[in-house]
């Protein structure tokens, strides 16, 4: 369905499932550390693309609970497919824009865990995905070898949406430019009722 360049099994693999996988160590760690049971943990994977990281993700904790959000009618046609193919019975497909998701009594502030992968800046990213974070829940943000000039620019945003950087740490993963590594950020308060905003602002104008 063309939708990752990568079509090498093998370079799949590492590229993708491999790299999906790595986020599980700083994400558990991460978790326990603040008293959670890593058990039951909901997770909603935004901007899914693929099912990266999610739809491996739900392989490999099946006692999690996984929302998988996209936008794209095309992807989540495949989605669907792959949930029903791989008999996965702890995945939700949802196809809509995050900026509506947010705004939703059935997903703000719904889940213990957000997570995106190769999706925005994370000042942008922060908006998608940080309301739809329980109060104590994570944002983990999987990222390239040297995102401290991203951190640096969504510090603002990220306070303003009720949230903290809790961790930084490289991962085990190498991606073609080096060293991946995951963003952590505990969500410490309540969004305020106007994030995200109407689809498109985001992007257009990051806090």
């Amino acid at each position: 369905m063309n939708l990752t360049a990568v079509t090498d099994e093998t370079e799949v693999m590492t590229r993708h499932v491999a790299d999906s996988l790595a986020v599980l160590p700083p994400l558990e760690r991460a978790y326990t550390s603040r008293g959670g049971d890593i058990a039951g943990i909901r997770l909603i994977d935004v901007g899914s693309g693929a099912g990266l990281p999610g739809l491996i993700l739900a392989v490999a904790r099946p006692s999690w609970k996984f929302t998988l959000l996209e936008s794209m009618r095309k992807r989540c046609t495949f989605l669907e497919h792959a949930v029903e193919v791989m008999e996965l019975s702890n995945v939700d497909v949802v196809c809509d824009r995050a900026e509506n998701v947010g705004q939703s009594n059935d997903f703000r502030e719904a889940f213990d865990v957000a997570a995106a992968r190769a999706v925005a800046e994370l000042k942008i990213l922060a908006e998608y995905c940080l309301p739809l974070v329980r109060v104590g829940g994570l944002f983990i943000a999987a990222k390239g070898h040297d995102p401290h000039e991203e951190i640096r620019s969504a510090k603002s945003a990220v306070r303003k949406l009720g949230a903290s950087m809790l961790d930084l740490c490289n991962v085990e993963s190498v991606g073609p430019h080096g060293q991946r590594t995951a963003v952590v950020y505990l969500k410490e308060r309540a969004t305020p009722k106007k994030y995200p905003r109407h689809p498109g602002t985001p992007s257009k104008t990051p806090l």
